[in-house]
C-alpha cells in the first residue's frame, strides 16, 4: 500500500503523532548508543579518564554521522517532494544515487582516517593520558563506518514513504543489541572501550543489513534497484543541496567540540572534558526527541510544499514548534532539578567528575526552553528545499555565534566561561531565526492567497 497518500489526506495533527511518535523513539535509542557507551564505560573502566579519551572522539563519530545525514536526510527530504508531485520514478532514482554515495563517503572517510588517526587524536586534544583509551575505541569506530552509515543513511528513505513504524523498529534492533552486548564486552570479557566501540558496531551493522532488506525484498513503496545506482549529476546535487544542512551542523558540532575540548582542557584538565561529554550526551538525549519530532514533520512539510498545500504546512510547522517547546520546557526541568543525579549515573565514585558535571550542565543548557522551535524551524527550510537559509541556521547556533564565544568568554569566567557560551549562542540564534521564520511565513501567505484567486478565477 503507498503510505504517502495520506500525507494529503490526513488530519495533520493525527498525521504529526502518528510519524513522531515512532521517530522520537527511533532517535531517542539513537541517543542511547553514546549514554549507554558512556555509563558502562564510566562503571566498567577503572580509570576516569577512560570517559575523557572516549570523549576525544567525538569530532570523529560528529564527522561519521555528518556524511550518513548528507546523504540520508538530503535525499529523503527530495523522495518526500518527488513523492509529494507523484513522481515514483524519480524518487527511486534518487533511492539508488543515495545508496551509491553512502557507500562511496563511508569508505573515503574510514581509510582516510585509519591512516591519520593519531595525528588526528592529537589534533583534537588528546594528552599522553587519554591518547591509548582514545586511540582503541577511534580505531574500531573508523573500521566500522560503512555499517553504521548504511543503516544511518538509509533509514531516513523509510519514513519519507511513509513507513515511521518500520523506521523506528530499525532504531530499536540496534539500541536493545548495543544495551546487550556492551555489558558482555566490558564486564564480561573485560574489553574495555574496546568493547564498548565493538558493540555499537556490530549494533549498527545489523540495522544496515535490516534496511537493505527492507528496500531490496520488504515491502516498501520504493525499491532499490541496480538500474538506479549509477549516479547523476542533477540527482547528487539535489541531494548534497538539501542535505548539506544537516552535514553542516554535524561537521560544525565536530569543530565546535575540538573547541571546547581545548579550552577544556586548558581551564579545566583532562576530567574537565569527560565531564562535558556526560553533558553532550545527556543534551541529545534531550534533543534526541526534537529531532525525531523533525523527522516527523519532514515527510508531511516536505509531501504537501511540493503539492502547494499551504495550509498543512504552516499547521504541521505550527504544532512541531510547540510541541518541541514542551519538550525542551521538560527537560530544562529535569537538568535544573536533578543535575548531580544524572552526572551520577555514569560515575558515583569521583566527587570532582561530579561536582564539574552537575554545575556544568546546569549552566550549559539554562536557554534549553528555547532550542527545540529553533530547531524545528531550521528543519523546516531544509524540509521544502530552502537549502541556503537551513545551512545558515544551523550554522548561526553551532559555529557562527558559538565559536567566538568559547574563545572569548573564559578569558572572563574561565571554566564558567565555556559553559556559558552555549546558551549565550542560544539565545542569540533563537532571536534571529524568529525573524527569518516569521518573513518566510509571510510570503508562504501571499503565495496562498495568489492560488486561492487562481482557483476562483477558473471556477
Amino acid at each position: 500500500m503507498d503510505n504517502s497518500n495520506e500525507l494529503a489526506t490526513e488530519k495533520v495533527g493525527s498525521l504529526l503523532w502518528k510519524f513522531s511518535i515512532p521517530a522520537i523513539i527511533g532517535m531517542l535509542v539513537n541517543a542511547l548508543y553514546s549514554v549507554v557507551d558512556r555509563i558502562f564505560i564510566g562503571r566498567g573502566v577503572p580509570d576516569p579518564l577512560a570517559l575523557s579519551g572516549v570523549a576525544i572522539t567525538f569530532p570523529i563519530t560528529n564527522v561519521i554521522m555528518a556524511f550518513g545525514m548528507l546523504v540520508g536526510i538530503g535525499g529523503a527530504a527530495v523522495v518526500s517532494i518527488k513523492l509529494g508531485q507523484n513522481k515514483k520514478e524519480d524518487a527511486e532514482k534518487i533511492l539508488g544515487n543515495a545508496f551509491v554515495l553512502v557507500v562511496i563517503m563511508s569508505i573515503v572517510v574510514s581509510i582516510i582516517g585509519l591512516i591519520f588517526l593519531e595525528p588526528i587524536l592529537v589534533l583534537l586534544g588528546a594528552s599522553t593520558d587519554t591518547m591509548p583509551y582514545a586511540k582503541q575505541f577511534g580505531f574500531i569506530i573508523l573500521l566500522g563506518v560503512i555499517l553504521q552509515n548504511l543503516g544511518f543513511g538509509m533509514n531516513p528513505f523509510i519514513r519519507s514513504e511513509g513507513n515511521a513504524l518500520m523506521a523506528m523498529v530499525t532504531m530499536l534492533i540496534g539500541a536493545i543489541l548495543n544495551f546487550i552486548l556492551n555489558p558482555i564486552f566490558i564486564f564480561g570479557l573485560h574489553m574495555g572501550v574496546v568493547g564498548s566501540a565493538l558493540a555499537t558496531i556490530i549494533s549498527q551493522a545489523v540495522c544496515s543489513i535490516w534496511v537493505l532488506l527492507y528496500f531490496l525484498r520488504g515491502k516498501s513503496v520504493l525499491k532499490l534497484r541496480r538500474k538506479n545506482m549509477k549516479l547523476q549529476m542533477k540527482i547528487v546535487k539535489e541531494i548534497l543541496e538539501i542535505g548539506m544542512s544537516p552535514f553542516a551542523m554535524q561537521m560544525a558540532a565536530g569543530l565546535i567540540t575540538v573547541t571546547f575540548n581545548k579550552s577544556l582542557k586548558k581551564y579545566g584538565g583532562d576530567l574537565a572534558i569527560g565531564a562535558f561529554s556526560l553533558i553532550n550526551s545527556i543534551n541529545m538525549l534531550i534533543m534526541m526527541p526534537i529531532f525525531g519530532l523533525n523527522q516527523g514533520a519532514q515527510p508531511i512539510i516536505g509531501y504537501n510544499y511540493g503539492a502547494k498545500s499551504y495550509k498543512r504546512v504552516k499547521l504541521a510547522l505550527k504544532y512541531a514548534a510547540i510541541i518541541a517547546t514542551l519538550m525542551s520546557v521538560v527537560g530544562f526541568v529535569i537538568v535544573q532539578l536533578f543535575s548531580v543525579q544524572i552526572i551520577s549515573i555514569f560515575n558515583n565514585t569521583d566527587k570532582e567528575l561530579i561536582d564539574l558535571g552537575s554545575r556544568g550542565i546546569r549552566i550549559f543548557l539554562i536557554m534549553l526552553p528555547l532550542i527545540g522551535s529553533q530547531v524545528v524551524f531550521t528543519n523546516y527550510f531544509q524540509a521544502v528545499g530552502k537549502a541556503k537559509i537551513s545551512i545558515f541556521l544551523s550554522l548561526l547556533r553551532q559555529i557562527i555565534v558559538l565559536f567566538p564565544l568559547i574563545l572569548l568568554m573564559p578569558h572572563f569566567f574561565k571554566l564558567d566561561g565555556i559553559w556559558m557560551a552555549g546558551p549565550a549562542s542560544d539565545f542569540i540564534a533563537f532571536i534571529i531565526t524568529i525573524i527569518i521564520i516569521v518573513a518566510d511565513i509571510k510570503s508562504m501567505n501571499k503565495h496562498e492567497l495568489s492560488l486561492e484567486r487562481i482557483n476562483e478565477n477558473v471556477i
